[in-house]
């Protein structure tokens, strides 16, 4: 085979992988540790790969530069977003490596830590719920920390300086329970899947191939406000284990900066296994989506375990995707949900399969401590392209959850009639949206109260806690507000707060 115009930087064997059974998570493996503009060679005996992986350079935004075939061996050279001529001639050729994805064996505990005791959380307590704007230099070092051209050591530097600014700006807003705004994640539940063992971040649009309609997702995609290109999605390869913790490093730096109670917002186990469900990728590692599932709930009772231990106050669990299960058929397309590209079956068996994951997932831990968090869709400010639809259809779901608190959407119309929520059992707590992070507007404390009181009346203040609807940088490039409108929209919460706890008697 004649040699290429240019040399690669890097260059590996696919073998005969196809782009829908593996070629893809290797080709994202050696592709994002280049530099724009740098080269990567690709080799296959796989017919199908010179027709898929000019459509996988177009959706990802890179460039296929040159293709050689010989008999059944092809040879292509793929830049890293746009080619840049002087960069590859410039260009080292790194030895081609040879076909592989290393499996990494899982190591169970054998027993789970006890939780210490933790600071209580008073009635109208004020706190965000999860997720906080990031700077742009913290946007920067993410990516290139997920490519693998920023070390871990100065990943974790650059982190700490913006939670530092994100635990001060929730603190001169006056808040009772802290986060650390999810600063370390590049979005709230996909950022588990760089992390975990067997798993692999993979941005959303190399899923191509794995869908049923690729031109209709295609489509989808560019409709979408969201960066597609940069949010990725978990691969997972092999067996799920967790020699790493998922989010205990965050929840002990949060402590040397704060001594008020401490909140760590995680992916749900049903959220979790939707977003990790993928035909021709998953099911290499798992017969079912049950085997993946149980897999899923020991990672994350290991690591609520941890939390707990640590003294972290509340674990609030993200299941979002309940929304999509009983809304989003009515859409017709794609909700952007992370999870929303898993299997789904009927309404019912999900929401089933959803309340066993969560028992499983909760069983001996203390309820008290445990929280869940349901919204209907967070990645665009147009209201329009959100879901639709009151509490009726979770409502059974909601009160059997074994958690003592739920952190609702209730600001927003649709989310509909919030006086449903008198037929919880008294022993729920409720977190209320009382301010939609969506809208630049900062909302008033006299808006806040109007708004909350006739709630606090039917539920009991003792059972009241305040919220944004949702978090204010769910995607991490994608944030719904600014930290001074997040600021703003906590400091008036806590505002209102305090004429609430005057008026129903809370101390």
């Amino acid at each position: 085979m004649a040699g290429h115009p240019y040399a690669p930087k890097a260059s590996f064997d696919g073998g005969d992988l196809d782009c829908g059974n593996g070629l893809l998570l290797l080709i994202r493996k050696h592709i994002d540790p280049l530099e724009v503009g740098e080269l990567l060679e690709i080799r296959s005996r796989e017919i199908s790969v010179p027709e898929d992986l000019p459509a996988w350079c177009r959706l990802t935004g890179n460039e296929l530069v040159s293709h050689l075939q010989a008999g059944r061996e092809h040879s292509f050279l793929v830049s890293k977003g746009k080619f840049a001529p002087e960069r590859a001639r410039a260009a080292s050729t790194r030895t081609a490596m040879p076909l592989r994805q290393e499996v990494r064996e899982v190591r169970i505990p054998n027993a789970l830590p006890q939780p210490a005791p933790a600071p209580a959380i008073a009635p109208l307590s004020v706190m965000g719920v999860g997720s906080w704007p990031r700077p742009t230099w913290l946007l920067d070092a993410l990516h290139r920390h997920l490519e693998g051209r920023l070390d871990d050591a100065q990943f974790e530097a650059a982190s700490d300086d913006a939670v530092r600014l994100c635990v001060d700006a929730q603190l001169r807003a006056g808040v009772d329970v802290v986060t650390d705004g999810e600063q370390r994640r590049d979005n709230y539940a996909s950022f588990v899947g760089g992390i975990l063992d067997n798993c692999q971040l993979i941005p959303i649009t190399d899923l191509l191939p794995y869908v049923d309609d690729p031109a209709q997702f295609e489509r989808e995609l560019r409709a979408l406000d969201v960066p597609a290109g940069k949010v990725r999605h978990p691969a997972v390869f092999g067996p799920l284990g967790r020699s790493r913790p998922i989010a205990l490093n965050e929840a002990r730096f949060l402590r040397t900066l704060t001594d008020r109670p401490r909140k760590v917002a995680l992916p749900g186990p049903y959220l979790l296994t939707r977003t990790m469900w993928m035909e021709c990728i998953s099911d290499r590692a798992y017969a079912d989506r049950e085997a993946l599932a149980r897999d899923v709930v020991r990672v994350l009772r290991e690591e609520l375990a941890d939390l707990l231990a640590e003294g972290v106050s509340l674990v609030q669990f993200d299941e979002p995707v309940l929304s999509e299960v009983v809304f989003g058929h009515a859409r017709g397309q794609r909700t952007f949900m992370c999870g929303a590209l898993g299997e789904k079956l009927d309404t019912p068996a999900e929401l089933e399969f959803a309340e066993r994951l969560m028992r499983e997932l909760a069983a001996g831990f203390p309820r008290e401590r445990l929280a869940l968090h349901v919204c209907r869709g967070n990645w665009s400010p147009d209201e329009s392209v959100a879901l639709h639809g009151d509490y009726s259809p979770l409502l059974e779901l909601l009160a059997r959850a074994p958690v003592g608190t739920l952190f609702l959407e209730l600001c927003t119309p649709r989310a509909g009639d919030g006086r449903l929520l008198a037929q919880l059992p008294r022993d729920k707590r409720v977190g209320i949206g009382v301010v939609n992070q969506k809208r630049a507007e900062v909302e008033t404390p006299a808006q806040i109260r109007a708004h909350v009181e006739p709630l606090i009346e039917l539920l009991g203040p003792e059972r009241v806690l305040l919220n944004p609807d949702c978090g204010f940088a769910t995607f991490a490039d994608n944030p719904l507000a600014s930290a001074a409108v997040a600021q703003a929209k906590l400091a008036s919460i806590v505002a209102a707060s305090r004429e609430l706890r005057q008026r129903f008697g809370v101390s």
